[in-house]
């Protein structure tokens, strides 16, 4: 079983599907960057790709800077400025450059150091008797993250992008596992995907959304830029030279405040679930353009037993139920507080925001006295107060700060919380469906949002299926449609319902599934029917499609064990060992492999 399915460890979970209850782990939201908080680290510039074209109109961050210099170089220096970067010399010189790191539970040690300029690190494990079982080592080519909380790294294998085992952490000022690694060892193969690094990063070239692959370069901008939030800039150049400005480029400041938040609440806003419209990626959201045309952000309702107790990345959903945010009829936004040109350093902010709660609110609307709040430290720290930092559960030596404004300590959730579906849409809250218009939702949307909650809540599961049902006549090719299906027939636990999970499972595939997952429980299918041949094809199909899926070898060199092809197995045991050298089911396969082929060594 695998750690999604232990723990709801929402940050490896919060892009998958389920066939017949399994989850996909689409790994990763590489956290530290999510929590980025002011001040830990000196002033850095935007870093541009060097080398990458422009795209889409797209032209990076320093064609802004000509005639913008002090808003770039203002920029320069918050963390969503520097929420990525090389793994250079020069940022290297800001944190310890050698570690070592022991995982007990999973009998594995880590490895920082760096040579020759390069940060490097290693996992391996090791007998009682010291010898050392396997040594992995890579060059870390990426940090993510401000450093604020922390940074997590990336290596580079040929076109894919990885999550490296250990991330540094500025409140111990050390170097941990990284979030998630604490339950299980993926080693340097969990893949960066689509909808975690757009958040990260100012324009990922993303290949392959399911499977970390990337074009090369694979960023045309890495730290967070003015297009991230502007949208496109190049009409905005061609203007600036020929005199017609106005209307070129978005200006967030100048948008609704629906617009205005959806532009924040594309990565400061995750729900229950997270689901692109047809045919959209994640790049094709636009600043200034709804949100839900290429996203819709789903949550499951709460009742006032069972009001949410974390906030981490639900910031729009704690704004909307503040009081200021009600007061204002909605026409509070996230950059009402937040210019996200400036960020104030840990000394300046409680002044900074105090000014911010004081452009609506008086000396006066404080029911604490003046000379109370003089006297704490800092003084008269309205952010402090009503919207208090708290320690992150899911992430080690983190805090976030509440975005629910609230008057007092443990005030109740208003009214309001617990009326948010609509008779549309009366089991799920579409926090992307513009209040000001009739709600208008894909019934496709719906079902994968299914797919998602279901993950978490059971009781979503009839729906589900339901709706997949109703969906099968009109859409009879589509794969989200056809997993659905899978999934209910797996559920029958009959030859009957795993002879139409079959048939479901291979027109997935047919109609361009690439979900590994998919390919595994068709495969584990296609071998209890007695058709390992079909199996095995299925499965190396999945393989040439997520190279980097360990399940997909474990499940080949079982059918091939069986039917007593050593010589099959021995050859995906050591492709599987040099993709995943800590992989410990793998590597018990070896010896065995060398018994068999020793006749072959010694006749040569």
């Amino acid at each position: 079983m695998k750690p999604c399915e232990q723990v709801r460890n929402r940050w490896e979970c919060t892009s998958r599907r389920t066939v017949s209850g399994r989850v996909v782990q689409l790994v990763g939201e590489l956290l530290l960057a999510c929590v980025i908080l002011p001040g830990a680290f000196p002033q850095r510039a935007v870093p541009d790709q060097s080398g990458a074209q422009a795209e889409d109109g797209y032209i990076g961050s320093r064609a802004c800077a000509k005639c913008h210099p002090s808003i770039y170089e203002s920029f320069s220096r918050t963390d969503m400025g520097r929420s990525m970067s090389e793994a250079t010399g020069e940022l290297l010189a800001r944190i310890p450059q050698t570690a070592s790191v022991a995982a007990p539970g999973l009998n594995r040690r880590y490895e920082v150091y760096t040579k020759d300029g390069k940060l490097y690190q290693s996992e391996f494990a090791a007998t009682a008797a010291g010898k050392e079982v396997f040594r992995e080592t890579h060059k870390l080519d990426y940090l993510i993250g401000s450093g604020a909380n922390g940074m997590g790294a990336i290596v580079k294998q040929g076109v894919y992008l990885f999550e490296a085992p250990l991330s540094f952490y500025a409140k111990p000022g050390q170097w941990a596992l990284s979030p998630g690694y604490e339950f299980g060892d993926y080693g340097f193969n969990r893949p960066i995907l689509t909808g975690c690094i757009a958040c990260h990063s100012g324009r990922a070239r993303v290949a392959g959304a399911e499977s970390g692959r990337f074009q090369e370069p694979p960023f045309a901008e890495l730290a967070i830029g003015c297009e991230n939030c502007h949208g496109p800039g190049e009409a905005h150049v061609v203007a600036a030279d020929t005199g017609s400005l106005p209307g070129s480029i978005v200006n967030p400041a100048k948008l609704s405040p629906w617009l205005t938040n959806n532009i924040c609440m594309s990565c400061h806003q995750t729900g229950d679930a997270r689901v692109l419209q047809p045919g959209k990626t994640i790049r094709d959201f636009r600043p200034g353009a709804p949100l839900h045309d290429t996203l819709s952000i789903f949550l499951v309702p709460f009742g006032r037993e069972s009001t949410p107790k974390d906030d981490l990345l639900e910031h729009y959903l704690s704004m909307r139920l503040s009081r200021c945010y009600l007061n204002s009829g909605g026409r509070l936004t996230c950059i009402s507080c937040h210019d996200p040109h400036v960020q104030p350093s840990h000394q300046e902010a409680p002044e900074y925001f105090r000014r911010k709660c004081l452009s609506c609110h008086t000396e006066k609307s404080c029911a604490v006295p003046v000379s109370l709040r003089q006297h704490k430290t800092p003084p008269d720290d309205c952010a402090g107060c009503h919207m208090p930092k708290r320690d992150v559960n899911v992430i080690s030596h983190s805090v976030l700060t509440n975005h629910r404004i609230l008057a007092e300590a443990e005030e109740p959730f208003p009214d309001i919380a617990f009326h948010l579906t609509t008779t549309q849409l009366p089991d799920l809250v579409n926090l992307t469906a513009d209040p000001a218009t009739s709600e208008t939702l894909s019934p496709l949307v719906r079902l994968q949002a299914y797919a998602q909650v279901v993950l978490a809540h059971s009781e979503y599961r009839p729906r589900y299926w339901s709706l997949a049902t109703q969906l099968k006549t009109s859409h009879p090719e589509n794969v989200d449609v056809l997993e659905a299906l899978a999934d209910e027939a797996v559920q029958k636990h009959s030859a009957e319902g795993s002879s139409q999970a079959v048939q479901y499972l291979q027109e997935a595939i047919r109609h361009g599934a690439t979900n590994p997952v998919t390919f595994e429980e068709l495969a584990k299918l296609l071998a209890a029917a007695n058709r390992d041949s079909e199996a095995l094809d299925v499965l190396h199909k999945g393989i040439k499609l997520a190279p980097y899926d360990a399940e997909l070898y474990r499940a080949s060199i079982k059918i091939l064990v069986a039917r007593n092809e050593m010589r099959g197995a021995c050859d995906v045991a050591a492709e599987g060992q040099r993709k995943f050298p800590q992989d410990d089911v793998l590597r018990a396969l070896l010896p065995r492999c060398d018994n068999f082929l020793a006749p072959d060594k010694e006749s040569k």
